[in-house]
């Protein structure tokens, strides 16, 4: 396990990236892929339960108590999966990235995988290869899953200030 940036650190130049690709709504809706979603991307309220579309709207409070809660989550599953230290930017990129797929698929991932062996340059690249979904049980590339990697691409080969 490499050291990982202190969510203090990080969190607040990689949530703006987070909320821009989430969006923000207040009440229930179906992702791209059909699943239920509310608040910012959140699909598990905090106490464990699946969102659902006949569940109340929330505040924008608790779509932030729930966003912080999902960030604080995968971060402490990737600083357990990385064995070298990221940047402020890597660590945001691959946060922004785990958040949207899930931890168990960014473990099994070639962005992960490069990223361990110290190929930075291939590791960024990876990131484009999650630009898909199932829709109606068939993999399709989705535009705004393809804008969404092409940003945290670029912002995982920023350099830190």
């Amino acid at each position: 396990m490499a050291n990982w940036p202190s969510d203090d650190v990080f969190f607040p130049i990689c949530t703006p990236l987070i909320k821009q690709w989430e969006g923000l709504k207040l009440t229930p809706y179906l992702d791209s892929v059909g699943v239920p979603t509310i608040g910012w991307g959140t699909i598990r309220y905090p106490d464990g339960k699946a969102v659902t579309m006949h569940d109340p709207e929330i505040t924008q409070e608790y779509a932030e108590t729930c966003l912080r809660f999902e960030m604080k989550s995968k971060s402490a599953g990737l600083s357990h999966a990385l064995t070298r230290m990221p940047t402020t930017h890597q660590a945001g990129a691959m946060l922004s990235l785990t958040y949207n797929i899930g931890l168990p698929a960014f473990q099994t991932s070639t962005v992960l995988r490069k990223f361990n062996l110290g190929d930075i340059q291939g590791a960024a690249d990876a990131f484009l290869m999650w630009n898909k979904g199932r829709v109606d049980g068939e993999l399709v590339v989705i535009a705004g899953l393809t804008n969404r990697r092409n940003a945290e691409r670029t912002f995982f080969l920023t350099a830190d200030a």
